[in-house]
């Protein structure tokens, strides 16, 4: 069992028993290989943020050192963080085993906060959410309309697939979201609306 506190020492318990089955890790490994890709091609800087940590207790085992208390040194907003062709990109990567809708509790009010934030201030921002065996990138702008007009704890599958754009598996790189970004972001109807 880890202890880790957040800021104002509210505790977070991670216990080792709990089995998830590395939800969301494959989603992140797609999108590392996609980064990486960008990277070398140069087409796109983008990278995953480390969580800033504390360490407070480590374990030595053999070989091995061990975290078993620290907290977070500050609340974490999105997972990645990037720039291409000028455009500031700020996003996070969510799954959910749940087939008719997804859970807003997957997303915390200071996320949504910053992904306000960065719209405001002219950069892009977004969601890409693994459901029901698909991926789809939802636009930050179209999360936030939702999550106000609504009082719903979730976001009904059919309006991530509506609102959503389904982003197919191919090859090199298996998870090309830049091609979204380029099509609907970039010269798009999403520059018409942010020079109103």
């Amino acid at each position: 069992m880890i202890n880790l506190l957040y800021p104002n020492n509210n505790k977070k318990i991670y216990k080792k028993n709990i089995n998830y089955a590395n939800r969301g890790m494959k989603l992140e490994s797609l999108i590392d290989e996609a980064n990486e890709y960008y990277k070398e091609n140069d087409i796109a800087i983008i990278y995953k943020k480390p969580t800033p940590i504390t360490i407070c207790k480590v374990n030595y085992e053999s070989d091995k050192k061990i975290l078993t208390k620290g907290f977070f040194k500050n609340k974490s907003t999105l997972d990645y963080v990037g720039l291409y062709k000028g455009y500031y990109i700020d996003f996070d990567a969510k799954s959910t085993t749940n087939k008719t809708a997804f859970p807003l509790n997957n997303i915390h009010h200071h996320q949504i906060k910053h992904i306000e934030n960065i719209i405001k201030h002219g950069g892009i921002s977004f969601l890409i959410i693994e459901m029901n065996n698909e991926i789809y990138l939802l636009k930050g702008m179209d999360l936030i309309v939702y999550i106000k007009n609504n009082n719903r704890k979730s976001i009904p599958f059919n309006y991530i697939k509506e609102k959503g754009f389904n982003i197919k598996l191919k090859y090199s790189p298996t998870l090309d979201y830049i091609k979204i970004i380029k099509n609907y972001f970039i010269g798009g109807h999403y520059e018409k609306e942010k020079n109103n």
